[in-house]
């Protein structure tokens, strides 16, 4: 995104806590939710062009009372987490709020698009304000809402929550249930299940190739930017169509885009032969029979599926054999984690390979925040506000026509992002030869 500057002020956060009376209780988290790596904050934003809407209501007040509101149903929410024995997290519903912040901000949606609104935003700090206090995982407020008002009328709804608690579609599944009260609607849609009992751990993770270990693992040196990439649908059609039989007809915008992401990835940060470049995809288990999680389940129920290849190979093989692969890492995600259970997450997590040659993909084009409707209608853009080495997020925009495109940002040392937006270039160039 170009460069733009501009002033927010804020009022001072207020805990919101739910707008009646609930339970006063402790829930057990699953062992999902306890491990390690998903003790961390996750955060989106949506943007909204808005207006003052009839008898000039006032959208942060609207989301404001829609969230007391939705936190009577998922009051887990308004409570705090704390540890237990064997680092086994557990809630305490103590009703006591999720953080809100009103502001305004000095800037016109317009003026945010006209800079390319994707990630990385400007003032993104300043739209999502690090509350002190706010970030830690245990005995802290599990979500924190920030909702900004443009000087046009539009209004930027952002927010950070405690990913132990909620992963993507969890979260969306909430901010669902308060843009339904803020609309007006007598209750939720769907009824929030807890659950968490029903993802426990199993047997360890069978054994799985292994790569070499270096003794001291190559370290990206700095500066590392983000830059985000689009793909309109045009794109994967030509990429499509250069595919062989019978990928050309099955293949999926999600494994194209993956390969062709990957493939490029490899070349920029000119990872040596016989050195190993993992693909790691993460894998919904929602709707898996084997589990039967019930509609309105809003803990983590993703897993990841690692993929391993030879760099050479990779580069120098074609894009219908980095499809193939893509498609194999899907396939066995599920049926990795019902190997092993939350367990199977820590120790793929240890297997030996050089951490920078890694490349992560999560696809977050169906998880329902871009229909997210408070009173003025869907959001210009809906999304995680920024990635970190080595994750890219797959994200839905409308372009500039109304037809639906992707949304790809990342992070890599500058003269790597260098050659791979090259290598991008260069590989959509070569493919649009199939129209």
């Amino acid at each position: 995104m170009a460069t733009l500057a501009y002033e927010v002020r804020r009022r001072d956060p207020e805990l919101i806590g739910p707008a009646s009376q609930t339970p006063r209780e402790t829930k057990s988290m699953s062992d999902l939710d306890s491990l390690d790596v998903i003790r961390s904050q996750a955060s989106t934003a949506l943007f909204y062009r808005g207006g003052e809407g009839e008898g000039g209501v006032d959208p942060a007040g609207v989301i404001r009372r829609a969230l007391g509101e939705a936190l009577v149903h998922y009051y887990p929410l308004a409570g705090r987490l704390r540890e237990i024995e064997g680092r086994k997290l557990v809630v305490d519903c103590t009703g006591e709020g999720v953080l809100f912040v009103q502001a305004d901000a000095d800037v016109k949606l317009a003026d945010l698009e006209a800079a390319g609104l994707r990630p990385p935003f400007p003032c993104m700090d300043q739209l999502l304000f690090d509350v002190e206090g706010s970030n830690g995982i245990l005995n802290c407020p599990l979500l924190l809402i920030q909702v900004t008002r443009l000087l046009c009328g539009g209004f930027v709804v952002a927010l950070r929550c405690n990913h132990a608690m909620c992963d993507a579609i969890g979260i969306a599944q909430f901010i669902n249930a308060v843009s339904e009260l803020a609309r007006g609607l007598p209750t939720i849609t769907v009824k929030p299940v807890w659950c968490r009992e029903l993802i426990l751990t199993r047997d360890p993770v069978a054994p799985r190739p292994s790569v070499p270990r270096r003794a001291k693992p190559d370290v990206l040196p700095p500066p590392m930017v983000e830059r985000s990439f689009t793909f309109h649908a045009s794109d994967v059609v030509a990429m499509k169509k250069s595919l062989p039989l019978p990928l050309c007809d099955t293949a999926t915008s999600f494994e194209i885009l993956t390969a062709c992401l990957w493939r490029a990835r490899t070349t920029a940060l000119d990872i040596p032969p016989g050195d190993i470049a993992p693909l790691v995809i993460g894998v919904n288990f929602r709707c898996d029979a084997r589990l039967s999680l019930p509609a309105g389940y809003y803990g983590n129920a993703v897993t990841t599926s690692t993929v391993l290849a030879d760099a050479d190979v990779l580069r120098n093989g074609s894009l219908g054999d980095a499809v193939a692969l893509v498609r194999q890492g899907k396939a066995a995600g599920a049926t990795e984690y019902f190997r092993s259970m939350a367990n199977g997450t820590e120790v793929r997590g240890s297997r030996t390979f050089n951490p920078a040659n890694l490349f992560a993909v999560s696809d977050t084009r169906n998880i329902g925040f871009h229909r997210m409707d408070f009173g003025w209608g869907e959001p210009v853009f809906a999304g995680p506000v920024s990635t970190f080495f080595p994750m890219c997020y797959f994200i839905r925009v409308k372009d500039r026509d109304g037809e639906d495109a992707f949304v790809m940002p990342l992070m890599l040392p500058q003269l790597a992002m260098d050659r791979f937006a090259a290598e991008v270039k260069r590989s959509l160039l070569e493919d649009a030869k199939h129209m």
